[in-house]
């Protein structure tokens, strides 16, 4: 799954730039996304849209491997098309789970669409993807649910600037933020940071 936000443009050019373009092994990827603002596929704020220009086209994938979150539909409609989605593939491919959820950080340590101060979660049976509501514009998202990150096979954090060094540190040493309780879930999070 694929992160939003400004460090997902450094992250898509990086890639491009350093990824075999073999096409026997992009053939075997299927993209997902971690989070999604709910606009139009082409609007300026859409995750997909940054990384359709920066990754996707580039690197030529092919529409059957891209499993964007569907923005322009009504928040709960979106999230249930992108577990269905996700669903689908998961179950052609045998596994049970992500094999790598790449997030970016925030100043306030939320990770996806997961901010602080949001603790909701159905402890019954949580989906994979779930409609918030954000504090930062545009509101309406659809984000991985912490059940996602939880059964993930690996998930790598991107944190760059020093805007997030305070989170940062809070994150990797409690789980009062978003990305500390993902910490505090799982036995392994790769952290990549120029924050010193």
């Amino acid at each position: 799954a694929l992160p939003g936000g400004r460090i997902a443009n450094k992250f898509y050019r990086s890639i491009v730039q350093q990824a075999p373009h073999d096409p026997a092994l992009l053939g075997a990827i299927h993209l997902f996304w971690a989070d999604e603002r709910c606009v139009a596929p082409d609007d300026g704020d859409s995750n997909f849209r940054t990384a359709s220009e920066l990754l996707i086209e580039p690197l030529k994938l092919q529409p059957a491997q891209v499993h964007r979150i569907q923005g322009e539909l009504p928040p709960p409609a979106g999230a249930a098309a992108a577990e269905a989605s996700l669903n689908s593939v998961l179950g052609r491919s045998g596994s049970r789970a992500l094999d790598l959820v790449i997030l970016g950080m925030g100043e306030d340590g939320h990770v996806a669409s997961l901010f602080p101060g949001d603790n909701w979660e159905d402890q019954n049976h949580p989906p994979l993807y779930r409609s918030v509501v954000a504090v930062k514009p545009p509101p309406n998202r659809v984000t991985l649910t912490y059940r996602a990150l939880k059964e993930a096979a690996q998930v790598w954090v991107l944190a760059s600037g020093a805007g997030k060094r305070d989170a940062l540190r809070q994150s990797l040493s409690t789980d009062s933020t978003p990305l500390g309780r993902v910490r505090s879930q799982r036995s392994q999070v790769r952290v990549f940071s120029d924050i010193q």
